[in-house]
């Protein structure tokens, strides 16, 4: 059984850093990307990084790129979310997520099938 684990969630002041982990166990499978999602009440789930194994690229959405970093540690089995320069509208609910068949359409949350029971970021002002 697949199972995400985050951690590392908290508050922080505008322009402070954060990481996350997402702890990966159960897998059955070799290639999947593992994504990083965040939802604020009332607004649809949004993609914001990704990382694809075992080759590695990534992608970020243009909201976070150069500023939030994904990477994968193969030895902890964990995916870490690197968030610096942070801004309030960068609060919210972080979830990590696994896509076991690497879907293109990458920022659409419908295609990922397994699921963090999520961490909170609060950016203040």
């Amino acid at each position: 059984e697949v199972q995400l684990v985050e951690s590392g969630g908290g508050l922080v002041q505008a322009g402070g850093s954060l990481s996350l982990s997402c702890a990966a166990s159960g897998f059955t499978f070799d290639d999947y990307a593992i994504a990083w999602f965040r939802q604020v009440p009332g607004k649809e789930r949004e993609g914001v990084a990704c990382i694809s194994r075992p080759d590695g690229r990534t992608w970020y959405a243009d909201s976070v790129k150069g500023r939030f970093t994904i990477s994968d540690d193969n030895a902890k089995s964990t995916v870490n979310l690197q968030m610096n320069n942070l801004k309030p509208e960068d609060t919210a609910v972080y979830y990590c997520a696994v896509d076991p068949t690497r879907n293109d359409n990458r920022w659409f949350h419908p295609v990922y099938d397994y699921w963090g029971q999520g961490t909170q970021v609060t950016v203040s002002s």
